[in-house]
């Protein structure tokens, strides 16, 4: 017997707080009412649903919403590998951008739109989203999805050379082998980036898409520089073409996840000469350092 909608309302309230506290995030109300308002099976579409695990995906025998209301990768588009991705990771992201009220965020990769919902509840009323999908499939769902979120606007593009006014946040939600160059300029002072840093994979078939084995870095404009601090392990479909890492990078930048120390990040170098001696990882024009910001 399916669940009324009253029952699954509390059924969300409950996935809300089950998720924050499996992330350890406590004290933070708005990110609870995010997650206990908005309706995930909305976003992944109608049943039957595949769920992401190991190296394939697995289909659930149950159309009830109860099911979707758990820390599980729901496909969104299982050929390109692309997932509505799980939610205790990005309760902890969503966590490490702070207070969101009243802020201009930009949500890249935003998919068919369930985490653009939720940073659209973080942001409230005197807040905006910008939404950027590429694909433009995904792009179609996320309007239907988004129609009713008025202060979000949705945005068929490449997140990686799109131009937007400057915000206070910008939440990437595809591994990259470095971060555009817009997202750094467009970075208010005391602005935060989230992003997903690693090296791709095989590709998925001829035409799919391709994973990155990384994890997540926080990154905060401060007068002296850029703050970094690394959010721990990820896995996501990764970007093409311009972010995606040189041959040059890729090698260096599979040797600094080899080595470790990623939790001992505490700047990004930006278009300046890396402290070599204690990067962690040096790129083409940018470099993650040991150092704090600005030394």
């Amino acid at each position: 017997m399916s669940f009324s909608e009253v029952e699954l309302a509390i059924v969300r309230r409950a996935y809300a707080k089950q998720i924050l506290a499996a992330a350890n995030v406590s004290n933070n109300p708005a990110l609870e009412a995010a997650f206990g308002s908005v309706e995930r099976e909305q976003f992944i579409g109608p049943a039957p649903w595949q769920v992401s695990g190991g190296r394939g995906y697995r289909t659930l025998t149950s159309d009830d919403p109860v099911v979707v209301y758990q820390d599980l990768n729901f496909a969104l588009s299982s050929g390109r590998g692309v997932n509505n991705g799980s939610p205790l990771l990005h309760a902890i992201w969503l966590n490490a951008l702070g207070s969101l009220e009243g802020a201009r965020v930009a949500h890249i990769g935003a998919g068919t739109g369930y985490y653009s919902a939720i940073l659209s509840s973080l942001v409230g009323e005197r807040g905006q989203v910008l939404a950027v999908e590429y694909d433009s499939d995904l792009v179609e769902r996320a309007e239907r999805n988004l129609a009713a979120f008025e202060n979000v606007s949705l945005i068929e593009g490449d997140g990686a050379t799109l131009d937007f006014e400057p915000v206070d946040a910008i939440y990437v939600n595809f591994a990259v082998g470095r971060p555009a160059d817009h997202w750094m300029e467009a970075l208010l002072p005391g602005g935060r980036l989230i992003f997903p840093l690693g090296q791709p994979g095989r590709r998925r078939g001829t035409s799919g898409g391709r994973h990155a084995d990384g994890g997540g870095f926080r990154v905060e404009r401060r007068a002296n520089g850029f703050a970094a601090s690394w959010l721990g392990p990820a896995f996501f479909v990764c970007a093409d073409g311009v972010l995606a890492p040189s041959p040059e990078d890729r090698e260096a930048l599979q040797s600094a996840f080899e080595t470790g120390g990623m939790e001992f990040v505490r700047s990004l170098r930006w278009r300046e000469p890396p402290a070599s001696d204690r990067s962690w990882f040096v790129g083409t024009g940018w470099s993650l350092s040991y150092e704090e910001a600005g030394r």
